[in-house]
Parts: structure tokens; sequence; C-alpha cells
């Protein structure tokens, strides 16, 4: 009875407080309009009142079915805002289709009703953030705070109650820990700092549940724990706790980890290229846009390079090797060549040594500068490499080092590049032990974890005040 009574008020607090949100955000859609009515001096008739309804109408029927009113007090606002958004850009196309059906829009005033639709948004996003700022503030001073239990006193579990500690404006009063496991082992690690400690079993969870002393339960044991998950959620029917699941799939190494659907079933991306979606086009255009630009201005260096290499030494002045591009897809990367004789490519892991014999003198100075990699910037034009991305390896050196490396092929998620992480961090040029190639992939896999346009042109920009030499590189 005591767990019931509990709940129903923990309920009706939320219930009062997501009501008075109603009124209020449906009030505000209804008073800009009036507003901006006054302020362009336009007279109220029976047509702007239905314009008006008409959008209050289709706000709030978008606003529940887009559970904009849930409790969202461990979110973030800006998720909560741009919820809003959507919903506001639900009720603009909304009543634009019917000013279109009824040819009716040519009676409105354009500018008003315009005005009305940017207007509108800010308004509620403003009084939204306040309210956020007012309810945060109290909830800090202990009122309409949740009673919090964390299942499992791993990793997963102390990142919990760390982000819960740090955050007191989501109201998240945490008792502490649950574990069967003994709290003196050294298994059991708790944060440090952190005050809370393994309170009980998970039989005095449960308990603890029915007489009403925890609101919430968030549940972090690990996934091979599928069938005391099962049973812990099953005894926990019996009270009127929320129970939240945070899965520990911190066991794995993420890369650009999200949710995804296969129809309707939801499934975890633990592996992926950052380039999806919009991203994916913003990387090729700034490809596209740069590479461009760069090669109208190295056109001219080039063909002189072209010609100091011809005339240096018999063969042809490009060097064609196969590599690895995305997707582990073989591609064909040019440079400039800078050996004497270039053999046909075979399985045997050869890399440029320092006072390597093959190496022209010409050679020398364009590998000592990077000068040979220049025409990789067609490559970026082709779509085969990208300026910025893990560089390429030579197809038997992918073979060889694939096997000795754990996540080598990971790098072949993107494009290669001309530059990247690891080479303005240093690890570029030959690699003549496991740990220096180990090193150079773990700079790749961060590159391609921490992707974004800014960290590129960050690596470029470095890489064009560095230079493109190194010690390294012979």
């Amino acid at each position: 009875m005591g767990s019931f009574a509990t709940g129903h008020f923990h309920e009706s607090r939320h219930s009062k407080l997501a009501l008075f949100t109603r009124v209020t955000d449906a009030l505000l859609v209804v008073t800009s309009f009036w507003f901006l009515t006054w302020f362009y001096g336009v007279t109220w008739d029976d047509q702007l009142g239905i314009v008006v309804a008409s959008g209050t109408g289709i706000f709030v029927f978008l606003a529940e079915t887009n559970d904009l009113y849930r409790s969202w007090r461990g979110a973030p606002l800006w998720q909560e805002g741009i919820r809003l958004w959507w919903v506001w850009l639900g009720v603009v196309l909304g009543l634009l289709f019917l000013a279109y059906t009824t040819k009716s829009s040519a009676e409105y005033s354009r500018r008003m009703i315009l005005s009305w639709f940017i207007l509108t948004p800010l308004l509620l996003t403003s009084w939204r953030s306040c309210l956020h700022f007012i309810v945060g503030h109290m909830r800090q001073r202990g009122f309409n705070t949740r009673a919090v239990a964390i299942v499992g006193a791993r990793d997963i579990g102390i990142k919990l109650a760390n982000t819960i500690g740090k955050a007191p404006w989501m109201g998240l009063d945490l008792i502490g820990f649950y574990d069967d496991r003994d709290p003196s082992s050294d298994s059991t690690r708790i944060a440090p700092g952190l005050s809370q400690q393994v309170v009980g079993t998970l039989d005095d969870l449960i308990s603890a549940a029915k007489k009403s002393e925890i609101d919430q339960v968030y549940i972090t044991l690990p996934m091979e724990a599928e069938k005391r998950i099962r049973q812990l959620i099953s005894k926990l029917s019996d009270t009127t706790v929320s129970v939240h699941m945070l899965p520990d799939f911190f066991t794995f190494d993420l890369m650009n980890a999200s949710w995804s659907h296969v129809g309707e079933l939801p499934t975890m991306t633990i592996k992926e290229t950052p380039y999806y979606g919009v991203d994916s086009w913003v990387k090729r255009v700034e490809d596209i846009v740069l590479s461009s630009i760069i090669l109208l201005v190295i056109a001219i260096p080039m063909l002189f390079i072209a010609y100091a290499v011809k005339t240096s030494s018999p063969g042809p002045v490009i060097f064609r090797q196969y590599r690895y591009g995305l997707q582990g897809q073989r591609i064909e990367v040019w440079k400039f060549r800078s050996m004497a004789v270039c053999k046909k490519e075979t399985d045997q892991v050869i890399q440029a040594t320092r006072e390597d014999p093959r190496v022209t003198s010409v050679g020398r100075f364009l590998r000592r500068t990077s000068l040979d990699e220049l025409p990789q910037f067609i490559n970026v034009l082709q779509g085969k490499m990208s300026i910025v991305g893990p560089r390429p390896h030579a197809v038997a050196h992918n073979e060889h080092y694939r096997n000795e490396i754990d996540e080598y092929m990971l790098r072949h998620k993107v494009r290669p590049g001309i530059t990247g992480w690891a080479q303005i961090n240093g690890w570029r040029g030959e690699t003549d032990t496991i740990e220096k190639m180990r090193i150079r992939v773990e700079h790749d896999l961060a590159y391609i974890r921490n992707w974004s346009l800014w960290l590129d042109l960050r690596i470029i920009f470095v890489t064009v005040l560095k230079g493109f030499s190194g010690k390294n590189t012979y």
C-alpha cells in the first residue's frame, strides 16, 4: 500500500508539472499570434481565429504524439529543444498545407504569419529553458527528487553514479549500489570520492523497493548476466519502481557506436564508419573543394618535379602501387617515382630505409619533403583517397600486420588519407617494429572515433605548419 501511495504521489507531481507546461505552451502559441496582430496593426477576425486555433490544435496533437510532455529528468535540455522545434516544424507544414488546399494564403498578412512562425518556437524554447533552470534549482534544494539505486558496482555503474553526482539539477538522489558480490573484494570498485557504497544485495534491493524507499532502479549488470537480470526485473514487477537498463556495452571497444533499427527491431552498432548521412557529404565536399584548390596551386611545381624525375633516371614519372582503400578494396595510389628500379610488388614486406640504395638523388629529396606524394591529390579527386585519414599501406604490409595487430583493418572504415592524426604526431615513415605500427594504428583509430570537420581542418593546418618532412621520412 505504501509503495502505491508513494508512486501515486510522484506521478501526481509530474502530472501537475506536465499540465502546467501544456497550458503554458498553448497560451504562448496564442499570445504570440495576438501580439503580432497588434504589432503589425492587423485586425483580428474570424479567419485569424481559425488560423491560431488550427495552429494550436496541431501543436497540441504533435506535442502529445512526440512525447514532448513526458518526464525528461535525465535528458539534456538540447534534446527537448530539438524535439520542440520538430513539433513546430510540423505545425508550420500543416498550416501551409491547409492554406494551399483551401487557397486562402493570399487572405493573410504574410509578414505577420512568417513572424509568428519564427517568434513562437523562440518563445517556447526560452520559456522551457527558464522552466528547466527553475525546476533544476529547486531539485538541488531537495524538491521533486527521486531516490535512485544502481544495480552493479562496475565501471558502467560507477560512470552513472558520477554522472548523477555531477548533475544535481536532475533531482536524482543516489542511495547507493546493490550488488551480490563481496563489497570488500577487488572486483567491486567504488568511484573515488563517492560517498555511496554497496549498501546491500539484490534481495535487499527488492525489500527496499517494496518499502517505497526507492523510486528508480538502474540495472548495469553485464550482458552475460541475462538470467539474473530477468529474475530481478520479474521481482521488481511486484513493486512500482521505474526500472531502467544500462547495458554494459563498454566491455567492447566501441567505434562510433549508435542505436539503429532493422525493421522494428532495435540494434546496437558497435563499430561503424564516422561518415554517415550528411557527414559523408561533408567529408566528400571537403575533399573535392580543398584538393581542387591545392592542385591549382601545385600544378606548376608538379610539372618541374615531373621533369626532374624523368631526367634523373630511366623509368616512368608516376609510380603506381596498389593499396587498400575504403572497405578494404584495392585502389591504385599515385606517387612521383623516387627509386631507380621499380620492382613488381611481392608478398615480402620491404620499406624504404635510411640510406636506401634504391632511392635516387632526386627521389631522396622528394621523399624527405614528401613532395613525391603530391599526385595523390588527384587520387582524392577520383574518390579513392581523402586529404585526411589513415595513411594507406602497401597490400603486402596490410596482409602482414592484420595478423599481428588487433583491429588493424578498422583503419579501412574510412578512405585512406594523404596526412593524418598519426602523421602530425610524429608517427610516419619506416615502421621497423610491430610496436611502432601498433602506435600508428592506435592514432588512426582514435581519429576515426573522434572525426569531425574541425579535426580535419586542424590536421591540415598542423601539416602545413610543420611541413611534410620528418626525421623518419627517407
